[in-house]
């Protein structure tokens, strides 16, 4: 792999056929499915990926897919995420991770570190919860 691609988890509004998805779409290089520890609360439009002691404690993950991008792809989407840098105050923060069931597929992840107050999502698949909210409406 060229050492300019970079690997990152997306669960949410970056799937493809999600509302951000055009963000990345243009940078995707490879895919697959993955599933990491955490848990997703809903922020309405998208979901955040909390991994927090809760999610420790209820041996929580979340599914989603590892794409590999180059870095005007991971660029863009430190923009869209609203992340400046490691030491800097953002909306969502980026972490390094590995896959909850082949540690060695590991990449970069947009995290929360609280919920924030928002509401727990139960599934662990954002696409199964947000389709069945989109019908309820």
């Amino acid at each position: 792999m060229n050492e300019e691609n970079i690997t990152v988890f997306i669960y949410g509004s970056l799937l493809p056929g999600h509302m951000n998805h055009h963000v990345v779409a243009a940078y995707v290089i490879s895919s697959r499915p993955g599933r990491i520890a955490g848990r997703l609360v809903d922020f309405g439009p998208y979901p955040a990926l909390v991994r927090d002691d809760k999610a420790a404690l209820e041996g929580r993950s979340v599914r989603g897919m590892w794409i590999v991008i180059d870095r005007n792809g991971l660029r863009e989407m430190d923009r869209l995420e609203g992340f400046s840098g490691i030491d800097e105050d953002n909306d969502y923060d980026r972490v390094w991770t590995a896959d909850a069931h082949q540690a060695e597929h590991c990449g970069w992840v947009y995290v929360w570190d609280t919920s924030r107050g928002y509401p727990p999502i139960m599934e662990e698949y954002w696409p199964t919860f947000y389709f069945s909210k989109m019908g309820a409406e």
